[in-house]
């Protein structure tokens, strides 16, 4: 076995194990927290009321030395860096430094993967050569260069998709909160707090309009910042509804009864025409695999005829 094939042996085994210690540690905390749960313990989210997120109360510049030298040559211009710290923010990374990473971690795919590449054909038996090594070299190039968007415009979607289907849930909860006597503020806490374990994205959102109206911001202003944190148009609706209703003087608990249920259509709705996708996504694989399958078990007993038929034996008997 040669050392390449031995080191790749190696990581396979390491990624796995540290895969199953990561799963194991998930499933052992998640059974603890829902023993807290039945014991009627506050979780430690709960606990530490004096936890705030960090876009509360830090500021966007970095302290590392080398992480300002690596923004000041890579990301001068600010509305660039503006632009990829509000799509990683969507993505679900918050931090300051997460731009800097990201330029770092394209930059590490775009040398690194040519050389892993380089280093292969160095001991390989039988390593490529000529222009078709200088190809591959500047194709890996490339898509270390392209991998990093496209897993960020893939988290961003995969995120706004999961908030959609945790919304309505979390909604219908809010009805139930503010139905019982709770104001707006309180079952805005009060759902941030329940959904934690099972809605953890929608409880971070409304955890953080929480926060900002403890911090002495307006519930309608708090209520924009989540729309523009989310992105997505069915918060969007929500909170232009509620800033509607709150400057008309409405009925808070009428007004979300009558979203709740208009989501709960939108999703059925959208169950729906998933499931009148499905023919014709299943029309791909029937015509390029299922149905020349079928064609050469219908056809096959013909052409058996037709060649004892025609064929050299047939003709000769004739």
């Amino acid at each position: 076995m040669s050392p390449f094939v031995s080191l790749l042996v190696d990581f396979a085994a390491f990624a796995l194990v540290a895969f199953g210690v990561f799963v194991l540690a998930r499933r052992l905390e998640t059974a603890q927290s829902v023993q807290r749960r039945l014991r009627g313990e506050a979780p430690a989210a709960e606990k530490k009321t004096t936890r705030v997120p960090s876009s509360l109360v830090k500021t966007q510049e970095v302290k590392n030395p080398a992480l300002q030298w690596v923004q000041r040559t890579t990301l001068q211009d600010p509305e660039e860096r503006n632009k990829l710290r509000r799509e990683l923010a969507l993505a679900g990374f918050d931090h300051p430094a997460a731009p800097i990473f990201y330029v770092i971690g394209r930059f590490c795919l775009a040398i690194g993967l040519p050389a892993l590449f380089v280093f292969s054909q160095t001991v390989s038996a039988t390593p490529i050569q000529g222009m078709m090594f200088i190809v591959m070299a500047a194709g890996l190039a490339i898509v270390g260069l392209i991998l990093p968007k496209a897993f960020l415009d893939n988290r961003v979607g995969a995120r706004k998709t999961q908030i959609e289907n945790e919304f309505p849930d979390a909604l219908d909860l809010m009805v139930v909160c503010v139905e019982s006597g709770l104001g707006m503020e309180g079952a805005i806490v009060r759902v941030g707090t329940e959904t934690h374990e099972s809605h953890p994205r929608i409880s971070m959102e409304f955890e953080m309009v929480s926060l900002e109206l403890r911090a002495g911001r307006t519930r309608a202003e708090a209520l924009r910042h989540m729309a523009d944190r989310t992105q997505v148009e069915m918060i969007s609706s929500f909170v232009a509804l509620m800033i509607q209703t709150d400057a008309l003087g409405g009925s808070i608990a009428q007004t979300l009864r009558t979203y709740s249920a208009e989501m709960r259509e939108h999703r059925m709705l959208r169950a729906e025409e998933k499931a009148m996708r499905l023919p014709v996504l299943l029309t791909v694989p029937l015509v390029f695999f299922i149905l020349p399958v079928m064609m050469g078990a219908v056809m096959i007993s013909p052409a058996i005829d037709a060649y004892h038929t025609f064929g050299p034996k047939g003709v000769a008997s004739q």
